[in-house]
């Protein structure tokens, strides 16, 4: 295990430090070495430069998701040099970290920013893997030990640079999210900025209170191609959060192409909501979605929706269908009428081909399959599909999540419900917990990011309530439901519907500001929750966002700063009609006759 860093980072001597009066000789009695008049002119300007920069424009603890432990140092601000290099341990994936800072601060700095790994890095960024097991930290005189885990951090700001230290190249990672966020807000400029990059002294130490923390971007309502979503990954990875959930498939679009049923795609991917083009992804889309977001430490979680939410499917395989009836391509918002026939043997030999093929495609652990809506599907034959499915992805070597109607299911052991009810007692999660199921929550009058902020937002559903940023913030996912412990729940996730979205701003319009409220609850700690902090916080972020031309909702509740420095994004236009009637929670039929539940159930 290398030596336990100390409080201060062990950076090396500046060699563009304040200047000394030199002795004539080295005590070896050689001469010594004589700065150029260069090379004193520089540290002279370089000198005055930071007594004139004043103090860092963000506090050390103006970050979010708030961190675990911040002493802030207001006399040891650091200023980023023109000359900087960011210096990495000798590992091709802290490397790739740092590569990634440097490409980050780049584009604003306009610095060079080369990056070199070296056996014991010094300079002005130092990333630093450290090995396993506790590392000391000392803040205020205390000297003890943190287990960082796996993505935790500890970042360290003195007056001669920023060092970084962590566990896992995803600590890594995330201390360099923090680093991002401590820079002024101009850092987000994709261009050159006259500015003093000055980092707020002090020292972080940071780690996640649950491993799983996500979103969600249905892309089978409406489609969304392969740069829509890498945009989507770095708004995760900026706030910490390390899961994508993409629900690929629905009633008005297959968007995965599965060579052993082509139709699917050709078929089934050529419609989406409102009669447009529709599209899916070929198999070096999806591969080029999972490397992007794997080298942002976030992973990729698939969504089969079975056996509901399948009528792009059927029409693409009617031999899938009750009865083998082919029925129409769908492209309205109405749900809980579509299923596979779970009575034939056809339909088993369809899910394991389609989940094994998304399966190899997917390095993650996780495979959803959906399991919601699935109206027609009832009692045994419902649990039996369930089942059956259930025993295909685990002998896939995936562990298998499904919305919260799975409960009543046979437990399978590592399996994940994910709950987006609106009621905190729910007696059959409670029992699915006890037999060991683990839960993510998305709670959807707090998580579901497809409802309105307020009555007139453009576009999004209000099934569930409006969902201002106060109220996407103010529940605690630890003791949320009722008879169901912290322990279970493995984390959160805030699921975007796009029955009323259709472009990237509108899907930046109705994740942001809300996204960074979801991060916090699962990355900091329950005594860090506080209203007014994350608001005042929230508010730095705007102008990051307005410096790198993203679009987001100017919530009333937050004292925005500053003036947009970039032209708007496009602002949402207004719903279509049939848009304006699913928002609306208008009941559909049940196609067998029946009432049906309101079509905005889940969404899913």
């Amino acid at each position: 295990m290398p030596p336990t860093p100390s409080a201060t980072p062990a950076t090396g001597p500046d060699p563009l430090g304040p200047a000394t009066t030199a002795p004539a000789t080295d005590p070896a009695g050689l001469p010594a070495h004589q700065p150029a008049a260069a090379d004193l002119a520089r540290v002279a300007a370089r000198t005055a430069a930071d007594l004139l920069a004043g103090p860092a424009p963000v506090r050390l603890g103006d970050v979010i998701p708030a961190p675990e432990r911040v002493a802030a140092d207001p006399t040891a601000d650091f200023v980023l040099p023109a000359d900087a290099a960011v210096r990495v341990s000798l590992d091709p994936a802290a490397r790739d970290v740092g590569e990634q800072l440097a490409e980050l601060l780049r584009p604003a700095t306009g610095y060079p920013l080369p990056v070199t790994d070296v056996a014991d890095p010094e300079g002005p960024l130092v990333l630093t893997l450290a090995g396993p097991g506790p590392l000391a930290v000392g803040v205020s005189g205390e000297v003890g030990a943190v287990d960082l885990g796996d993505e935790g951090y500890r970042l360290d700001v003195t007056t001669d640079g920023v060092r970084i230290v962590a566990v896992t190249p995803a600590g890594l990672f995330h201390g360099v999210q923090t680093l991002r966020q401590l820079l002024p807000a101009a850092i987000d400029s994709p261009t050159p900025v006259a500015e003093r990059w000055v980092v707020p002294g002090g020292l972080i130490v940071d780690r996640p209170r649950f491993p799983y923390r996500g979103a969600m971007l249905d892309v089978a309502r409406h489609f969304f191609g392969v740069a829509d979503v890498l945009r989507v990954i770095d708004h995760l990875a900026r706030y910490k959060l390390n899961h994508l959930h993409l629900h690929l498939t629905d009633d008005q679009g297959w968007r995965i192409a599965i060579d052993s049923w082509p139709r699917l795609a050709t078929v089934g991917g050529s419609t989406e909501v409102g009669g447009g083009p529709g599209g899916w992804y070929t198999a070096a889309d999806y591969r080029r979605i999972v490397r992007y977001a794997a080298r942002r430490h976030v992973t990729v979680v698939p969504e089969i929706d079975l056996p509901g939410h399948t009528n792009a499917a059927l029409v693409a395989y009617p031999e899938l269908a009750p009865g083998k009836i082919p029925p129409p391509p769908y492209t309205g918002t109405d749900v809980g009428f579509s299923y596979v026939d779970p009575a034939d043997e056809r339909t088993y030999d369809f899910v394991a081909d389609v989940l094994g093929e998304v399966a190899a495609l997917t390095p993650g652990p996780w495979l959803h399959i959906g399991g919601d809506e699935a109206f027609k599907v009832r009692g045994a034959a419902y649990t039996g599909f369930v089942e059956r499915a259930q025993r295909i992805v685990a002998g896939l070597g995936k562990t298998v999540v499904g919305w919260h109607q799975l409960a009543p299911a046979a437990h399978l052991d590592g399996r994940v419900l994910q709950w987006w009810g609106t009621n905190g007692d729910d007696p059959d999660i409670a029992a699915a917990v006890r037999q060991g199921a683990r839960l993510i929550l998305s709670p959807g009058n707090h998580a579901y990011f497809d409802m309105k902020y307020a009555p007139d937002t453009p576009i999004g559903h209000d099934w569930a309530g409006l969902i201002d940023v106060r109220r996407a913030y103010d529940w605690d996912p630890g003791t949320h439901l009722t008879g169901v412990p912290a322990d279970a729940v493995l984390g959160v996730e805030a699921p975007l519907w796009t029955e009323s979205v259709t472009s990237l701003a509108e899907i930046e319009f109705m994740l942001l500001p809300r996204l960074p409220a979801t991060a916090e609850l699962g990355w900091s700690p329950r005594a860090a929750h506080d209203w007014v902090g994350f608001r005042d916080r929230l508010a730095g972020q705007g102008p990051r966002w307005d410096r790198a031309g993203i679009a987001f909702h100017r919530s009333p509740d937050v004292p925005w700063s500053g003036e947009p420095a970039a032209p708007r994004p496009t602002v949402p236009r207004q719903l279509t009609a049939e848009v304006t009637d699913r928002a609306s929670g208008q009941v559909h039929p049940d196609p067998a006759g029946a009432p049906g539940p309101p079509p905005t159930t889940n969404g899913a």
